[in-house]
């Protein structure tokens, strides 16, 4: 009793976050209230409750000042744009940039100026006033812009309306980044009682739930150990390593968006997708079609589409994938090991499509013809590689560490420590271990299902009641029992959150 006690003490002092006990007491009363109020009026619940938790969240009211005077800014240049929509080309362009400056200014300016305060300067970082969920917001509001500016959307006329957008809060902190075309008239539109949206919401709840404190809360213990005292390691575990991080870092991400998609859909709402299972991902291009798929289409539509995309000839178009990719790499963070990570992926992707046609040979050559499925798993593999030698770059201290440790990956042979007991000398004991794996290879089995057009949650709801809550209470029982939760400790921020 006093272990339970201590428990929900500890839970109860705990700030808010996407696991906490507090944010599902605010969403469970939230959903009561939204129901009961009016349809007309039901948006209102959902920016009060918004607001709630960015106060909660926030470290400042300098912070909260700081968002609040964005929201408003970008709200007025919308009108200011529609209204100015039959002027000439030059006065809507110098709206638009003034429009992007102010909405996106706090952000570029912080990336920026800690880049060059880190790197050029060799100064700590500047104490910026940075506001909760920065990174997103700022590109929500800039793609708001530039639709009103080409005529895609029409401005929003209610700024509480336009601050719901902007601050809905199952997403302010990690997105995905939704555009006002997808995500407004969901948010605004009153929604009727279903119980299908409750039984879907606390499914993609339980399964976000299980992947943070199942797998990526597992995994970042040995990621962790590992990538903080590199100098120690090499061989096996710098892959170790490598693999763990990148699973942590994937299944990190996808709960804390599939709990957010949960909870929206408590609502009513619908939040987009942002990852399709880019583990089974064949090459870096197509990576990046499957993963963080809002992030990839804002840079595609609002950056790379804008320089010219693949229109203006080979050469033209590897500069536009450099471009772009150095956005993202900013966007991450600052120091060069984000740009190298940016500039990375922009060179893989460029060194396959110059590589394709002797690719093509040399798989025709040792019998692998397109669509085999031997030469789709050899693609999975050798991408997933790819990728893992970024993902060392992305969480290594400094750009000089991530080298260090893929010299001492590739220069040191120790398969051994796979077998010998070393592993379980990281952090995670024998049973723990076992945990990590088995719910690994549940994430993979779910994801092929998924990869061959399987509904997991439509095949559920469609057994019957004992079978179908017998599910539930063995993903509930398995998370409580085995999941890295309980007291004394603290379920670890996600890590986009930092982003």
């Amino acid at each position: 009793m006093d272990y339970i006690i201590g428990f929900f003490n500890n839970c109860i002092k705990a700030p808010m976050s996407y696991t906490s006990i507090k944010y599902f007491a605010l969403v469970f009363l939230a959903v009561i209230f939204y129901y009961i109020f009016p349809r007309k009026h039901r948006w209102l619940i959902l920016l009060l409750v918004s607001g709630l938790f960015y106060y909660a969240i926030s470290g400042s009211r300098k912070q909260l000042l700081v968002f609040g005077l964005a929201v408003l800014a970008c709200y007025g240049m919308g009108l200011l744009l529609a209204k100015k929509q039959e002027s000439s080309i030059e006065v809507r362009c110098i709206l638009l940039w003034a429009g992007i400056v102010i909405s996106a200014g706090p952000l570029i300016l912080s990336k920026l100026g800690d880049f060059v305060s880190l790197t050029v300067l060799h100064r700590e970082e500047i104490n910026w006033i940075i506001p909760i969920g920065l990174s997103f917001y700022s590109l929500q509001m800039v793609s708001y812009l530039v639709d009103i500016h080409k005529g895609k959307i029409k401005p929003e006329k209610n700024p509480l309306k336009f601050g719901l957008y902007i601050s809905f809060f199952p997403i302010i902190i990690q997105g995905p980044i939704s555009r006002f075309g997808q995500l407004g008239k969901a948010l605004f539109t009153g929604h009727r009682y279903k119980t299908e949206n409750i039984i879907n919401g606390v499914q993609g709840i339980l399964w976000g739930l299980f992947l943070k404190l199942m797998i990526a809360d597992k995994a970042a213990v040995i990621a962790n150990r590992i990538f903080d005292g590199y100098q120690n390691y090499a061989g096996f575990f710098i892959l170790l390593a490598g693999i763990l991080y990148t699973l942590q870092l994937y299944t990190d991400f996808l709960s804390c968006v599939t709990i957010s998609q949960g909870v929206a859909r408590l609502f009513g709402v619908k939040v987009r997708d942002n990852f399709a299972r880019p583990l089974l991902a064949t090459s870096i291009r197509d990576f990046w079609r499957r993963w963080h798929i809002s992030l990839s289409e804002w840079l595609r539509d609002y950056i790379y589409f804008p320089l010219g995309g693949s229109r203006k000839g080979k050469a033209r178009k590897c500069f536009n994938l450099l471009a772009t990719f150095t956005v993202s790499g900013l966007w991450h963070g600052q120091g060069w090991k984000f740009l190298v990570w940016g500039w990375y992926h922009a060179v893989c992707q460029i060194i396959g499509d110059l590589t394709q046609k002797p690719k093509e040979r040399l798989c025709a050559a040792v019998s692998m013809p397109e669509g085999s499925r031997i030469r789709k798993v050899v693609q999975v593999i050798v991408t997933f590689f790819l990728c893992m030698i970024g993902w060392i770059f992305f969480r290594a201290g400094s750009l000089g560490a991530g080298l260090s440790m893929l010299r001492a990956m590739v220069t040191h042979f120790n398969p051994w420590i796979l077998f010998d007991g070393s592993l379980y000398r990281l952090g995670l004991s024998q049973k723990e271990w076992g945990v990590l794996l088995v719910s690994i290879l549940f994430l993979i089995l779910v994801e092929l299902l998924q990869e061959r057009g399987v509904k997991v949650r439509a095949w559920i709801n469609r057994q019957n009641l004992l079978i179908r809550w017998t599910i539930y209470f063995t993903v509930i029982w398995s998370i409580w029992i085995f999941g890295t939760y309980g007291f004394g400790f603290e379920a670890k921020d996600f890590i986009y959150g930092g982003f």
